[in-house]
């Protein structure tokens, strides 16, 4: 039988049935969806060791009659959250030392989160040599991949530290297929190995922090295939950037309204509005226009828009602009190149 993974990581729970709550239910909600045969949480189920002791008894309810096993990573925020003892849950199973656990020809092991330096890391990979299998083995694991380039932002807000910092050659001379990590949170990202093992991190779930833009995945896997995105319906942080052309026919405020309409239900936009306007044509100034936009977002954005527009109107009327408009409208330009020229020109008019 082919088993199948829906790996996570980085919820960072803290407050029971807010947004982050409910990422975990929806979580729960999936692997049921899919017949999962285990839910691999790779690290920062919770955000705090205090935020553990005080959702444990509702996460019990969670973790129990899911039809799948629940494999819990501790990780740098909660490191100190899983005691010898705490029940979780029937179907909840803590990976707390690197103890196997099987799944008919596939092992499953986790590394726990611990405050090692690189050569200490090297040292707990190596030492996973004789409780390897011939079968699939696969290695649950948070903290950094420093063969991939990431900035301090992409995980979260960690400050400056190196968290478990894993090299690929440490893996290069042992039998691991798969490693299902966590840690980096702003996108779903894999990247395969020397010895063919593939390495997952699967971005949080759920927006950490606004650097966590688009909608958020898990890793849906089939043992023996590829990782695979599955996007989820859970909160996030979505861009939208609307430019204004003053030289189309399309009204702002229609053009601003087909973009936020898009906005995903479960988003919280971060909004930009930038470009140019001619307030003459438009009938309006650029402060109506502005406040018109901040109505239009309004119960969808955490902040107000940013407004980068600028109204031309008296560029857009002078000679010289005209003069200038006219001799790239008549050469041989395509119309990415004629908009780009047209724009650098408004600009340098604004500056001089």
């Amino acid at each position: 039988m082919t088993m199948k993974i829906l790996h996570t990581a980085d919820i960072h729970l803290r407050e029971l049935q807010d947004e982050r709550w409910k990422c975990l239910q929806h979580l729960v909600e999936v692997g049921r969806k899919e017949k999962v045969d285990a839910l691999a949480i790779s690290g920062d189920l919770f955000d705090k060791g205090i935020d553990a002791e005080k959702l444990r008894p509702h996460i019990r309810g969670i973790f129990s009659n899911t039809g799948f096993k629940i494999l819990i990573l501790p990780g740098n925020h909660d490191e100190e959250s899983f005691e010898s003892g705490l029940y979780y849950g029937e179907d909840a199973v803590v990976l707390s030392d690197t103890t196997p656990q099987d799944f008919g020809d596939v092992r499953i092991i986790g590394i726990p989160y611990e405050p090692l330096k690189i050569e200490e890391v090297y040292s707990s990979i190596q030492a996973l040599k004789g409780k390897l299998k011939e079968g699939i083995n696969i290695l649950m694991y948070h903290g950094e991949l420093l063969d991939l380039f990431f900035s301090r932002e992409d995980m979260g807000d960690e400050g400056q530290s190196r968290y478990m910092p894993l090299k690929a050659s440490f893996l290069e001379d042992l039998k691991i297929d798969y490693v299902l990590a966590g840690h980096f949170h702003t996108q779903f990202d894999t990247k395969t190995l020397g010895n063919n093992c593939v390495f997952v991190y699967p971005g949080s779930p759920v927006s950490i922090t606004k650097a966590e833009t688009g909608q958020r995945k898990a890793n849906l896997l089939v043992v023996g295939q590829q990782p695979r995105e599955y996007p989820l319906n859970t909160f996030h942080y979505q861009e939208v950037v609307v430019e204004f052309d003053p030289f189309t026919e399309t009204n702002p405020i229609d053009l601003a309204k087909e973009s936020i309409g898009k906005i995903h239900p479960q988003a919280r936009a971060l909004v930009t509005f930038k470009g140019y306007i001619n307030s003459h044509k438009l009938g309006m100034t650029e402060t109506q226009l502005i406040e018109k936009l901040k109505m239009l977002v309004k119960g969808k954005c955490d902040e107000e828009p940013t407004c980068q527009l600028a109204d031309i109107k008296k560029i857009l009327e002078s000679d010289v602009f005209q003069n200038f408009k006219e001799k790239v409208d008549s050469g041989k330009y395509d119309e990415n190149q004629r908009r780009r020229m047209i724009q650098i020109g408004i600009q340098a008019m604004m500056e001089a």
